[in-house]
């Protein structure tokens, strides 16, 4: 039998089928062991083959089909193992806050890293625009002035008011869409507003700490009743991204004012850092680069996670 997982707790994934029947099935100890490095080889969005085990309400799955595409990251303090967030994405959307919790460049600019490097396409989305005060609407006008011009769709949003939420829905028509960000930034909210009947568990921030209480404890699939099928994958509040085998050299691939740019640089390698006659040193000058992006450039260009401090553009 065939059908895509819709839900992953690490050990069991529930399989729909064509025919929207679900199994509980389990992997054999063999997919563990195929020099596949994450916490595990199956995730939410794969195609998979099953067999019925005699019960008849559980069943083994005996292959995985090739992925179009995956959002991964390394695990939390599993530095040698990733996590495969999920896979088969046709849209990825990110829930931005600017506060209560902020979501910060750094995390913005590896989510889209990652999204470019494997093909996906990535929307942000700045929710809880209703609940904003001036210097936070100012913030967030900031930012969607930077990924606006490198060509990023920004929406703003109010999952809560429903405020856009219906330009959402129709993009997602007849699509798998992934929704990410942060705990507490609303993805559970917005998913409801979208689809009221889930009724997804939502949780306030900590007033105290700024963070969001996670309320999605494991990845999740959910069909859509429209015409054609459209599927939400809501994920976990992820705290940090870090991103997996970025090869040096390939990382302002990755950013696509910076690839624009690399063409008219003196050296086919330049690496955009300390090298003469650099375009992208010579827009940065200019101010047609964001300095936010050239530091989240630098950091991953020095493999460090989100809160390493560049200092004056140098490695």
């Amino acid at each position: 039998m065939t059908g895509i997982v819709i839900k992953s707790t690490g050990s069991w994934y529930w399989v729909r089928t064509e025919d929207s029947a679900q199994y509980k099935c389990r992997i054999r100890g063999k997919f563990r062991i195929k020099g596949i490095k994450s916490t595990s080889p199956v995730t939410v969005g794969d195609h998979v083959d099953f067999d019925l085990e005699k019960d008849h309400d559980t069943g083994i799955i005996t292959g995985i089909h090739p992925r179009k595409n995956y959002i991964i990251r390394k695990s939390v303090n599993l530095s040698k193992q990733t996590h495969i967030i999920a896979a088969n994405i046709d849209l990825a959307f990110l829930l931005i806050t600017v506060d209560d919790p902020p979501t910060l460049p750094a995390f913005i600019d590896r989510f889209l890293a990652t999204a470019e490097a494997y093909s996906i396409e990535a929307i942000l989305l700045f929710n809880k625009i209703d609940a904003y005060q001036t210097k936070q609407h100012q913030k967030k006008e900031e930012l969607i002035k930077i990924y606006s011009k490198i060509g990023y769709k920004c929406i703003e949003i109010s999952a809560k008011e429903k405020i856009n939420t219906e330009k959402i829905k129709a993009l997602m028509l007849g699509k798998v869409s992934m929704f990410s960000g942060h705990s507490g930034v609303g993805k559970s909210t917005l998913i409801n507003s979208i689809a009221p009947h889930l009724n997804l568990k939502t949780a306030e921030t900590s007033k105290q700490h700024k963070q969001g209480i996670h309320t999605t404890t494991f990845a999740e699939m959910f069909v859509l009743d429209t015409k054609p099928e459209s599927y939400i994958i809501d994920t976990p509040g992820i705290k940090g991204f870090g991103v997996v085998d970025f090869e040096q050299q390939e990382i302002g691939h990755f950013f696509p004012e910076i690839l624009k740019l690399s063409s008219q640089c003196k050296f086919n390698n330049c690496l955009h850092v300390n090298e003469p006659r650099c375009a992208v040193k010579e827009a940065l000058e200019k101010g047609e680069i964001a300095p936010s992006r050239y530091r989240s450039y630098l950091q991953l260009l020095a493999g460090e996670d989100e809160n390493y401090r560049v200092n004056d553009y140098t490695l």
